[in-house]
């Protein structure tokens, strides 16, 4: 359990005819505002790119993988510093943590790119095909043309060896986790949170932030579904495979189909379907 994670709250169990007040810990969800500040000929400007509701910790890493897999930085060498602050929300006075990435003064970031970045990561998500060949341009990883293989034996152990690992989940039951998996079905690193979409930022922000970047030899694993974004994510991060103990969407099927990505949903202990690329298991 991870400090600042989890609160206790009185609850009203029921169970059958039995009514009982237990304490109960639920998963911590508070907002983070990530900007970034960039100098041009001297003159430093701080930029709000999105306000993110998150389970605290490992917000710079949140911050530095949310970045990276949205386009706005290339990596680690784009950044100089990240700072942390503690602010009000305006409209509602709700105390919130900030981070703050500074760029390198070599990095020009082009602003109205970024509103329209906040914009769609602030609402339902991107969607369609123009939105595919936007992260197809972005990507900055030439990927291998190499298929490893991977056994749907191994691919089986992974729904217990990551419940295992979710150390918030075993207290709330409500948090969501990604974690990379190597070749062998081993669970090597994992992070949680509320969002699905923040647990693989705060993963792969680790990923860049240990030099890990490509992942070509590892798998991701979800520990829910797989949508169009986390696809789009773990394709910048060169991730060749996701397995997701959830369903997997339409356009997350058509992205990772176009990407040569091995795409598993429905993961359970003795099944799964296959949805791209199965050259990956042999099969």
């Amino acid at each position: 359990m991870t400090k600042n994670t989890l609160i206790p709250y009185e609850i009203l169990k029921i169970s059958g005819t039995n009514r009982t007040h237990v304490n109960d810990l639920v998963s911590v969800e508070e907002p983070l505002e990530i900007s970034i500040e960039q100098t041009i000929n001297g003159v430093s400007t701080v930029q709000i790119v999105a306000i993110t509701m998150r389970t605290p910790g490992a917000d710079e890493e949140l911050a530095i993988g949310f970045l990276y897999t949205e386009g706005i930085i290339q990596g680690n060498q784009d950044v100089e510093k990240v700072l942390a602050s503690e602010a009000n929300l305006s409209e509602s006075n709700m105390e919130h943590q900030g981070v703050t990435v500074v760029l390198k003064e070599t990095v020009n970031v082009n602003l109205k790119q970024l509103e329209r970045n906040f914009y769609t990561t602030s609402s339902c998500g991107v969607c369609g095909k123009a939105s595919i060949d936007a992260v197809k341009l972005a990507c900055p990883i030439i990927i291998p043309q190499k298929k490893w293989k991977i056994s749907p034996e191994t691919i089986m152990t992974f729904p217990s060896k990551l419940r295992n690992a979710q150390l918030n989940f075993e207290y709330s039951g409500g948090i969501h986790a990604a974690a990379l998996f190597d070749l062998s079905g081993e669970c090597k690193y994992i992070k949680e949170d509320v969002g699905r979409h923040n647990a693989v930022d705060k993963l792969i922000g680790f990923a860049l932030n240990e030099g890990l970047i490509p992942c070509f030899d590892y798998v991701l694993v979800l520990s829910g579904r797989a949508s169009f974004e986390l696809v789009q994510k773990a394709s910048m991060a060169g991730i060749r495979m996701i397995c997701a103990i959830g369903a997997p969407s339409s356009l997350a099927i058509d992205l990772a189909e176009e990407y040569d990505i091995t795409l598993v949903g429905f993961l359970k202990e003795n099944r799964f379907n296959v949805y791209c690329a199965p050259e990956r298991m042999g099969l």
